[in-house]
């Protein structure tokens, strides 16, 4: 099985659509933004909240390439802020030695 950062690495979306993820990336905020797009309560480690967004995010994906009439730009945005900034958490804690 793939790593999840590597899954993560493997993705291809629209370059502006990444692009406006990154910058909204450095103003996020994990227990405003994950309890807004996971719903309400205990919050899940990284790994287990990124597999969940990326889960999400597939759909949002395949509802833009399928233009279908539901589908939220901006939900979209969201959730791939959440999997960069959970990202990033994931590639803090595995440079952080367990003592």
């Amino acid at each position: 099985m793939q790593d999840i950062l590597s899954m993560l690495n493997t993705l291809r979306r629209p370059r502006l659509l990444i692009r406006a993820a990154r910058i909204g990336a450095q103003e996020y905020r994990r227990e405003r933004h994950l309890q807004r797009l996971l719903g309400y309560g205990a919050l899940p480690r990284p790994a287990a909240a990124l597999l969940r967004l990326m889960e999400i995010e597939r759909e949002m994906n395949e509802q833009r390439s399928g233009d279908e009439a539901g589908y939220s730009l901006t939900r979209h945005l969201d959730i791939l802020i959440a999997m960069m900034g959970e990202a990033q958490l994931l590639r803090a804690m595995r440079l952080v030695p367990v003592t």
